[in-house]
C-alpha cells in the first residue's frame, strides 16, 4: 500500500482500528546477535557493553529505541514516547517499544552506530549529529539558512527528500522516518553581547552538529560538541561561554537563563530541524505489511505532536524568561549577513568533497527557492502583518 495514501485516507486512529482488527501472523524479524560494528567515520564510538537482544514470545514483538535526548525534556524526548505509545495502541500490544534516554543504552551520538550494527532496533536523534561521518546527513534535518518546519515536510513528503536521504542512509543499513520538528529555534545564550562578528572570536560554543560548527569556525568561534543533558554544567563551569539547544521551553528546564544572560534569535542554522526516527533495514524488512504500516503510521503521529507541542508551549516558558530578567535580543543585520557568507563558503567546500551532498543539496536548493517565492507572498505577508496588530 502506497505509504501517503494509507495514511492520509485513514489517519492514526482510523488506522489503529483497521489494525487492530487485522488477524494475520507476524513475520517476525530475527535479532542480529551484538557484535562489534566496523569503526564508524566520525569520532562518536559504539557502546562499550553489548546490550540484550530483543525479545519475541510467540507473535508478539519487543524492540529497543535509542534516543540522543535526555529524559527530563518530555517534547524532543518525548516524541519517542509518543510514539512507542501509538505502535503499543495500533498493534493492541503485540508489538512493544521501550524507549531509553541517551546515555542508557549508549552514547547519545552513539545511537545511529548502534542502528547499523543491530545492537537496536532503532534510534530517535537528529541527523546533522552524524556529519561527521559525511557531511549529507545535514541534510535530513537542518542546515544554516534552509527551510522552516513546512518547507522541509514539503520537501521530505512531496519533493525528492525522503526519497533522496534514505538512499543516502542505506549506506549505514537505516531507513528514516520523520520524528518531529522544532520550528525555528533561537540563537543560543551568551555570558556577554553579540553586536557584531567579531564578538564571535575565541569564543567556546556548543552548537548542534559539525556543520554549524564548520559556519561558525569562520567567525572565529571555537564549536564545541555537547549532549543537551551536559549544557548546564559546563556553562555553570565555565568551559563554554555560549551555547544553543532548542528554544525557550527545552532552555528554560535545562536552566540556562540561569547561566548566561542573553538569549539570541533566530537560530538561523535550524530554520525547521527534522528530528528522526532510523530503523534498521534488516529488522523493519522483517515486520509483517500491518506492523510496517503501524511503525509509519505511530512515526507520523509523533513527528506532528512534537511541533505543535512546541508551539503550544514556547509563548509562556519565553514570557517567563522575560519576566526572570532574561535579556531577549535579535542577532544584527551584520551577524546575519556574516553568518549567511560563511554558510554559502562551507555548502561550497561541501560539493567539493561529497559527491552525496552535491546530489542532496542541489534538489533541496532548487525546492526551496520556488518556497521563498510562494511564502514571500501569503503566508510572509500575513505573517508580517499579524505581528503588528494587538489582540
Amino acid at each position: 500500500m502506497d505509504r501517503r495514501s494509507l495514511i492520509a485516507s485513514s489517519g492514526a486512529v482510523g488506522l489503529a482500528g483497521l489494525l487492530a482488527a487485522c488477524g494475520k501472523k507476524e513475520e517476525v524479524a530475527t535479532q542480529p546477535a551484538p557484535s562489534t560494528p566496523a569503526a564508524p567515520a566520525s569520532a562518536v564510538t559504539a557502546p562499550a557493553a553489548p546490550v540484550a537482544p530483543a525479545v519475541h514470545t510467540g507473535q508478539a514483538i519487543r524492540w529497543r529505541l535509542a534516543s540522543s535526548f535526555p529524559k527530563s525534556l518530555d517534547t524532543i524526548y518525548g516524541g519517542a514516547d509518543v510514539f512507542a505509545k501509538a505502535v503499543k495502541a495500533m498493534s493492541g500490544g503485540k508489538f512493544e517499544i521501550s524507549v531509553h534516554a541517551g546515555g542508557e543504552l549508549m552514547p547519545p551520538f552513539g545511537v545511529l552506530d548502534g542502528v547499523q550494527s543491530g545492537t537496536v532496533e532503532m534510534c530517535h536523534t537528529v541527523p546533522y549529529y552524524f556529519y561527521g561521518k559525511n557531511p549529507a546527513f545535514a541534510l535530513g534535518s537542518a542546515i544554516p539558512f534552509g527551510f522552516n518546519a513546512r518547507q522541509m515536510n514539503a520537501w521530505m513528503m512531496h519533493g525528492n527528500g525522503r526519497k533522496l536521504m534514505n538512499e543516502f542512509y542505506a549506506n549505514y543499513n537505516a531507513i528514516s522516518f520523520a520524528g518531529g520538528n522544532t520550528g525555528t529555534q533561537m540563537g543560543g545564550w551568551f555570558r556577554k553581547e553579540i553586536k557584531t562578528p567579531a564578538d564571535f572570536k575565541g569564543m567556546k560554543m556548543r552548537l548542534g552538529g559539525g556543520l554549524i560548527g564548520e559556519v561558525m569556525q569562520k567567525l572565529g568561534a571555537v564549536p564545541q560538541s555537547i549532549p543537551g543533558g551536559e549544557i548546564y554544567q559546563a556553562l555553570e563551569k565555565g568551559t563554554l561561554d555560549a551555547a544553543e539547544w532548542v528554544g525557550p521551553y527545552d532552555d528554560q528546564k535545562l536552566g540556562f537563563n540561569k547561566v548566561a544572560p542573553f538569549y539570541y534569535y533566530p537560530g538561523w542554522w535550524e530554520g525547521g530541524p527534522e528530528v528522526d526516527f532510523f530503523v534498521n533495514q534488516k529488522a523493519f524488512g522483517g515486520l509483517s505489511a500491518e506492523n510496517k504500516a503501524i511503525i509509519e503510521a505511530a512515526t507520523n503521529v509523533a513527528h506532528v505532536d512534537m511541533l505543535a507541542k512546541y508551539d503550544a508551549m514556547n509563548p509562556k516558558a519565553l514570557k517567563q524568561l522575560v519576566a526572570a530578567k532574561t535579556k531577549v535580543l535579535p542577532f544584527s543585520q551584520a551577524v546575519m549577513d556574516a553568518s549567511f557568507k560563511a554558510s554559502m563558503e562551507v555548502f561550497a567546500q561541501n560539493d567539493a568533497k561529497s559527491p552525496e551532498w552535491k546530489k542532496i543539496y542541489a534538489d533541496m536548493r532548487a525546492f526551496q527557492r520556488d518556497q521563498i517565492l510562494w511564502f514571500r507572498f501569503a503566508e510572509a505577508r500575513y505573517d508580517t502583518f499579524m505581528s503588528a496588530q494587538k489582540i
